[in-house]
């Protein structure tokens, strides 16, 4: 059997598909201009009436007929038409360039506060947060379509950093918990699997298509509302014409979808199956699809309709045009055997789905006082843990975008390890942008406070405060909470006003430079907040880079990673061992050359060699994750700081790493 495909490959094979897609639209827009030609000749020729006649000598005929058409009104009209289906295409793109949230906005869907306490609102929150730090993913923003009964979703955005996830007011109020987890796993799939983009760029390339039908039947209205209606004959078949013509332009557009669409949906399947470890879950999710409905009402439900979980539109020739398969089909694939009846009847006896699991319970209170012993048992820090790694750097490089059960359990245990006022506080735009300055405070007190002194004296009070307050606790939590309570916080951030996002950037530069050295992972964390704040985050362009061709900048990651994770020790070695792991990563990546480990790199060195790393092609990202894997695990060891370190490199490149060390009790882990 062969092996399955990685993320990279996924991320590849889906810009493979994105010149698929080009190459159809172009085909269609060929097939869409000759029949616009066709009856521009058409109208030309009835116009003419007896006027026309072929030259001597020439046999009648159809094609003879349209031959003597005038070319100027053939390039015209192609020109022409061209020239609108390429306009309106662009037009759509930009207007979608926005990426999630301008397609959540199109279809007026309501974003869901992190705050929210709708319990089934605060359900969907829950499952989507367990499946981010469960996957790496940055957790994505989360809307409903209130005016949607039938039960169906869709995940929108242009990279696995900002994503959007949302779903009908059918589903909320449908499924139960494990079928709810069921579509989110679905959805989590194609945000890894990199379908997004491709998905947003066929919304706004097909509309060009469709473009000429609306043409055609404005023509047609406007000669029906017309008072005089003398020889407007013609004019009222050019415009029925384009109407059909429009109708090829569709026939087009769904062909391409369902081209696009159906495999990724099985594969989509298989992976919520593999991410939640329960069939029956999106087995059911389907079952309830066919026994009540996923379409969608609303106007923009033909343009999204490659994006939904079930088929969102009813189509001619179904079979043929459908961008989803069969249910029954997908049933069968996700549970073979799987006995409606039986399992209708055993999700009857489960809980109502507004109360299960007790996630109705939120809210109470959101301030930072530490008690009970979830917060206590957090708190043991050992400079000394780490685990045996036991895996090749290629091994380690193919957990990137890995879905798997393991990781959803220990997403559930750290989520449950956080104490409930830390948690209501993460969900707050003002709490949780305290908690994202708490985690670069410093352990030592007389550092913290000059730190907190940096801040007030620049203005950002009520930041040093807040971040004052949430310090203990931040403290107790140590590094392998980092990253999860910086995606927790960000939903929330992002949400507020433009200003207070530049004043938190403006807080993190202050508290990291207040001590006058910077470390890595302080450097890393502020790379990957300022780069989800920024007002262009999510409409990053295709990436193309070689690794061959950014060696300078390879150098100075390896080497800040190599320098974080390797130690001075009694046995004053230090340097042969920097070497050693520069060494295994250069060769893990087929790079020539020594590395240099004397000196320390230069922080705007390391940001502009990570901003250059972010445009490097997928598999060559590949490669340079499997050179630092090699890295940080020459030893065969792990600690749970480099673990850490690697994970939040993956955030800023958009290599969403899972947990790597769920093994070990979230509650326990610490550097």
């Amino acid at each position: 059997m062969p092996a399955a495909a990685t993320f990279f490959e996924h991320q590849h094979l889906a810009r493979r598909n994105t010149r698929v897609m080009v190459v159809l639209f172009l085909l269609a827009v060929v097939a869409v201009v000759i029949a616009v030609d066709l009856v521009i000749a058409t109208v030309y020729l009835w116009s003419l009436n007896s006027d026309f006649t072929l030259p001597a000598g020439t046999k009648p005929g159809v094609l003879v007929v349209y031959r003597h058409v005038p070319s100027a009104l053939y390039l015209g009209g192609a020109a022409l038409t061209a020239g609108v289906i390429l306009i309106v295409s662009t037009v759509n793109v930009v207007k979608l360039a926005g990426g999630g949230s301008a397609v959540a906005e199109m279809i007026g869907a309501r974003r869901i506060a992190p705050g929210t306490r709708d319990p089934l609102e605060r359900r969907l929150l829950n499952v989507v947060e367990e499946m981010a730090i469960a996957s790496g993913v940055r957790v994505p923003a989360v809307y409903v379509m209130d005016d949607e009964r039938g039960i169906n979703a869709f995940a929108a955005g242009y990279d696995v950093s900002n994503s959007m996830v949302a779903v009908t007011r059918g589903t909320l109020e449908t499924l139960t918990r494990d079928e709810l987890q069921g579509v989110i796993g679905h959805e989590f799939s194609h945000i890894l699997n990199g379908d997004m983009r491709l998905n947003i760029r066929m919304i706004g390339v097909l509309a060009g298509i469709v473009f000429i039908g609306a043409i055609g039947e404005f023509v047609m209205r406007s000669v029906r509302e017309s008072r005089d209606s003398r020889n407007t004959g013609g004019i009222f078949a050019l415009g029925l014409a384009l109407f059909v013509i429009g109708y090829v332009g569709l026939f087009f557009a769904r062909l391409i979808k369902a081209a696009v669409s159906r495999q990724r949906e099985f594969l989509a399947d298989a992976s919520s199956v593999q991410f939640t470890r329960n069939p029956d879950g999106i087995a059911g999710a389907l079952d309830q699809i066919g026994r009540g409905t996923g379409l969608i009402s609303n106007r923009y439900a033909e343009e999204l309709a490659h994006m939904f979980f079930g088929q969102g539109i009813k189509v001619w020739f179904g079979g043929f045009f459908d961008t989803h398969p069969p249910l029954e089909e997908r049933i069968r694939r996700v549970r073979p055997g799987f006995q409606p009846t039986a399992y209708r009847s055993r999700r009857e006896q489960a809980a109502p789905p507004a109360v299960a699991g007790g996630e109705e319970a939120f809210g109470r209170g959101a301030g930072f006082a530490a008690t009970g012993a979830a917060a206590a048992s957090a708190g043991r820090r050992s400079s000394d843990t780490s685990a045996a790694w036991g895996r090749s750097a290629g091994e380690s490089a193919a957990l990137v975008g890995a879905v798997a059960g393991a990781k959803i359990d220990y997403a559930a245990r750290l989520l449950a390890s956080l104490p409930q006022p830390l948690r209501d506080a993460l969900h707050a735009t003002g709490p949780a942008r305290a908690i994202v300055v708490a985690l670069l405070l410093a352990p030592q007190d007389d550092v913290m406070a000059g730190q907190l002194a940096a801040l007030e004296a620049a203005g950002h009070a009520e930041l040093a405060s807040g971040a004052a307050a949430a310090a203990p606790l931040a403290r107790r939590l140590g590094p392998a909470f980092r990253l999860p309570l910086l995606d927790l916080a960000l939903p929330a951030v992002k949400l507020a006003p433009a200003q207070d996002k530049s004043a938190l950037i403006e807080a993190l530069k202050l508290v990291i430079h207040a001590d006058r050295r910077v470390s890595l992972e302080e450097f890393v964390v502020m790379t990957l907040v300022r780069h989800q704040l920024a007002p262009n985050a999510g409409t990053s362009t295709i990436a193309r880079r070689r690794l061959a061709e950014l060696k300078p900048q390879v150098l100075v990651l390896l080497g800040l990673l190599a320098h974080a994770g390797v130690r001075s020790d009694a046995t004053g070695d230090r340097e042969q061992r920097l070497l050693e792991a520069m060494r295994a990563g250069i060769k893990a990546m087929n790079l020539e050359g020594e590395p240099d480990s004397s000196g320390e790199i230069a922080i705007d060195a390391a940001a502009r060699a990570l901003a250059a790393l972010r445009e490097l092609a997928p598999l060559q990202k590949a490669i340079l994750v499997r050179g630092l894997f090699a890295a940080v695990s020459v030893d065969g060891r792990i600690r749970v700081a480099e673990a850490e370190l690697m994970r939040l490199v993956g955030a800023v490149l958009d290599c969403p790493l899972p947990p790597l060390l769920e093994s070990v009790d979230p509650a326990t882990l610490q550097a």
